[in-house]
């Protein structure tokens, strides 16, 4: 059987055996005929599938890679060419499994967005501390910067949560775990002026709740988004402007200046270190920066 004969009866079997979305049957069929031409570059023709071996299939990520592919990419194509493998298998057109020793690349994971040091401090400058709503959000930014919560651990504090003279929080993470994370004393200074504060929002509604809304009720993430969102305005150029740019600061200026990671991860509520590492990768690109703009021979 031809390539081409056994791309459309595969095509075919994705469509009507299986029942994949005409977009996942378009993809596949873009990853497949890109494999026929890897193998006319690597055969100098496009051979059989019976003809096809592990080197020409393990080949096919590096001419993607070659031709500027993003790693995602590859791996969704080279996926791809392992379902066909397996078809073409299950139809007896392959005796053995050229496919199986070709590995589908690791995941591309974004670098986290942060702000630099002077523009978290721009950024808290923005706040009118005088009054009930300008103290309530100027806490709530110091203490997601002071001690990287996430919305929802923010969210999930009381009045009793805080223990201003140990100069630390109580945080129930992910599945139900509770941590212990310090404050910074900034970050108890925003906290100590909305308390006082507070008292103006509360109304049968409020309960114990230690943000909330104007209305008396407990705050909630959209409001949370919103006041960090507007905050970062003209801030940063990152198109990222939410509540979580401001645990990725924390994460990366703690590696920075030479935290351990493992004590960062901990205080993150991270299950894996690996997990934290994304930071060090951050860390480690900002030095990068830096020595090709002020070593001599840098660039």
């Amino acid at each position: 059987m031809r390539y081409a004969a056994a791309l459309r009866e595969f095509l075919e079997y994705c469509e009507t055996i299986r029942a994949y979305s005409p977009r996942t049957i378009d993809s596949y069929r873009l990853a497949l005929e890109q494999f026929a031409d890897s193998l006319k570059e690597w055969y100098g023709e496009i051979p059989s599938p019976a003809d096809i071996d592990a080197d020409a299939v393990r080949q096919f990520s590096g001419y993607l890679h070659d031709r500027g592919q993003k790693i995602n990419s590859i791996r969704a194509k080279t996926a791809a060419l392992k379902s066909f493998v397996k078809f073409l298998r299950k139809r007896g057109y392959l005796d053995g499994d050229p496919a199986a020793g070709t590995i589908i690349p690791k995941r591309e994971r974004k670098l986290p967005a942060f702000l630099q040091a002077a523009e978290v401090e721009t950024m808290m400058r923005r706040f009118d501390r005088e009054t009930p709503t300008g103290a309530r959000d100027a806490a709530i930014a110091e203490l997601l910067y002071s001690s990287g919560l996430r919305v929802s651990e923010l969210l999930a504090l009381t009045t009793a949560s805080i223990d201003g003279a140990a100069g630390q929080v109580k945080v129930r993470g992910k599945g139900g775990k509770d941590r212990i994370v310090p404050v910074g004393g900034k970050a108890l200074e925003a906290l100590r002026n909305y308390r006082s504060k507070r008292a103006e929002f509360v109304n049968n509604h409020s309960g114990e709740a230690l943000f909330l809304g104007v209305r008396g009720a407990p705050l909630r993430a959209a409001g949370v988004y919103r006041i960090i969102n507007a905050a970062m305005r003209d801030v940063t150029e990152s198109r990222q402007k939410s509540p979580h740019v401001l645990r990725h600061s924390f994460a990366t200026h703690l590696l920075d200046e030479g935290a351990d990671i493992n004590a960062v991860s901990e205080m993150l509520g991270h299950a894996s270190l690996s997990t934290t590492q994304i930071y060090t990768h951050v860390s480690v690109e900002r030095l990068k920066s830096v020595y090709k703009k002020a070593h001599p021979r840098g660039e």
